[in-house]
Order: structure tokens, then sequence, then C-alpha cells
């Protein structure tokens, strides 16, 4: 599968203080691929001035992750940074975080550790998986977090312990890839006040990631990147975040789909009335699909090889067209829009 990086999604910036919180945050680790990813959100007003919450995130492709929030220190974000070399020296994840208490680097800022939150995750020499979180006495409530052997979830500043335990339940019920997980998880939190200080804006956050990295990934060009730097006031980040997923597993899909002509046409575009298709790949039946920009299938019809019109959505829109045979083969999809 193709690397794809999404462009950074920034639509507003405010005021950003340097000792911020940052809110509810996973990282975690996939044994059978090699994976390693993580995803958060948060609510700190102005964030998206230095790039938005994805700054919380450290990453060795092939090994773990390291997520640290709560008061930390910028420029450079420095228990990160100790946090990622600890861990790149081969320590397990509670022993960097064993660590990073014993050695905290941010008291120029007056704190100390028991400010902090963290969520390391890893994979050792043989493969193994193992994960630990730590959440600082003095860190703002609702704080805490929640580990399992792979993947470590952790928030503060949060409605309540529903947050994690919605990611957690989401991550582990989901089946697919460490990406699907992932999105799972950052939809389980995704309720209004999720991070407490946007709930009179109505959102869970203004700000989210997810990004993931397969073992042979450079640090700095990580195979899956999607960034909401940050939002406008009302707009929810998370399901920003899941339109932006949603089109990039389209676009993912496409390094695997055949042939390498269009396996079928489809016209006008804009469609107003009416949609004609010409269904040019082999097969004796299809079924083609009309997936909104935020992941829905709208509505699904069986098409014949050839040429036809089909039924249009009711609500005019964006949409993929995605195309399907009978053995289950599916083709690239293509976007169009409808005006009714």
């Amino acid at each position: 599968m193709m690397k794809q990086t999404i462009c950074t999604l920034l639509i507003a910036v405010a005021f950003f203080a340097v000792q911020a919180q940052d809110t509810f945050s996973i990282v975690a680790v996939d044994p059978e691929t090699g994976e390693v990813g993580s995803a958060g959100a948060t609510c700190v007003p102005g964030i998206g001035q230095i790039g938005g919450v994805i700054l919380l995130s450290g990453i060795i492709p092939g090994r773990g992750g390291v997520n640290a929030q709560a008061y930390i220190c910028l420029n450079p974000h420095i228990n990160l940074v100790n946090g990622v070399a600890r861990l790149g020296e081969g320590s397990s994840p509670q022993d960097v975080i064993d660590w990073l208490i014993a050695n905290d680097a941010c008291n120029s800022q007056n704190f100390n550790p028991q400010y902090r939150q963290y969520g390391v995750a890893a994979l050792d020499e043989n493969g193994q998986a193992s994960a630990a979180a730590f959440t600082g006495q003095s860190a703002d409530d609702w704080k805490g977090h929640r580990t399992g052997a792979t993947y470590a979830i952790q928030g503060n500043i949060l409605k309540g312990p529903e947050v994690v335990d919605n990611m957690e339940a989401a991550f582990n019920n989901t089946t697919g890839t460490l990406a699907e997980r992932l999105m799972a998880a950052m939809q389980g939190a995704n309720m209004v006040g999720a991070d407490a200080r946007c709930t009179d804006a109505g959102t869970s956050s203004t700000s989210a990631f997810l990004r993931v990295f397969k073992p042979g990934d450079d640090p700095d060009d990580p195979w899956l990147e999607l960034n909401v730097a940050e939002t406008l006031p009302g707009v929810e980040p998370i399901d920003s975040l899941q339109a932006l997923f949603d089109e990039w597993l389209l676009t993912e899909s496409r390094g695997s789909l055949q042939p390498e002509q269009p396996a079928f046409r489809a016209y006008p575009n804009p469609a107003r009335e009416q949609l004609q298709i010409e269904v040019l790949a082999v097969a004796d039946a299809f079924r083609l699909k009309w997936v909104a920009t935020g992941g829905q299938v709208v509505q699904e019809v069986p098409v014949l090889p050839g040429r036809q019109q089909v039924e249009m959505p009711e609500q005019s829109g964006l949409y993929w067209l995605c195309l399907s045979d009978d053995t289950g083969r599916s083709y690239r999809p293509q976007r169009i829009t409808v005006v009714r």
C-alpha cells in the first residue's frame, strides 16, 4: 500500500500559551504489522499557530511511540524529546515513564512531574508489545488513563472517565488496521465537552490528529498523517478528521485497484437531473455505491456492463462513486458533484 499524507487542515488561529494542557490521546502498536500510531485532540485556544495537538506525539517507526501532555514545555517539547530518546535506547514503556518522572526537564516552568501525563507503547526486539501510562496527581480533573497490551490512552480536563472508557472500548471492539482502530478510538471521544473547555462551543475539542508509521518509514515521512490543526468555533474536529480519513482510505485504495484505465465513466459532472455511467470493466454484474465525503454510504444500486442511467442521491453535494463486481473486486472510485 502506498504512503499517503493528507495536508494539514488549518482553519483558525488565536493565542497559545506555552504552559499548555493537551487533553485526550492514544498511542498504540500492532505486533502483526509492526506499525506504530497515535491520535489525539485538545481544546487549547490558538494551538493552530504551532501546528496543532499533533505536537504531543513522538514516534520511532518499528519501535514505538510516546505521547507527552499536560503542562508541557515547548521549543523544544523537552520531556517528549527525552522520552523518545529513552525509547530508542531500548527502554521499556514503564522504564521510559519512570525515567521521565525522575528526570523531569520542565522545571524552569516552576512545575513538577506530578503535573504531567504520559502514554507509551512499544515493540521489543522480539516484536512483543507492551504499554504504560502515567497521570500526575496535579494534572487538571477529570484526569486518568487506560492501558492494554498494545495501547495507552490518557486524558485530562475531561468531561469524565467516559471519554477514555469510550476510546478504549472503540479501539478494542473495532476490527481492521491500526489506522482504522485509532480512528474509531477518536470517534469514541466525539462528544460535547470531551475536553471540558469546549463544552460551551458544543464540540469535543478544537484540534485533532492521527498518524501511523510502518516499520520502514522515515521518522519524518509517515505512511499516514492527518492533522486538523484548529477549527473554527462550533466545528467538530473529530468529524473533520473522519472526513480526511475517509478520503484517505479511498485514495489509499487506488494503490491496489486495477486496471490502469478507469473501470467506468460517469457523466455529466456536475450531475443535475440524471447521471449516465458506462461500465467498461468485464464482469457479469456490479454494485455502485454513492459515498458521501463523510464516509456514509448514501445508497447502493445494481448496475450492468455497458451504458445506463443510475439513480442519484436526493441531496446536493460531493460524492464518491464506488464500483465493485460480483466477485468482490473494487475499482477506482470517481468523484461526482450532485446539484439539485
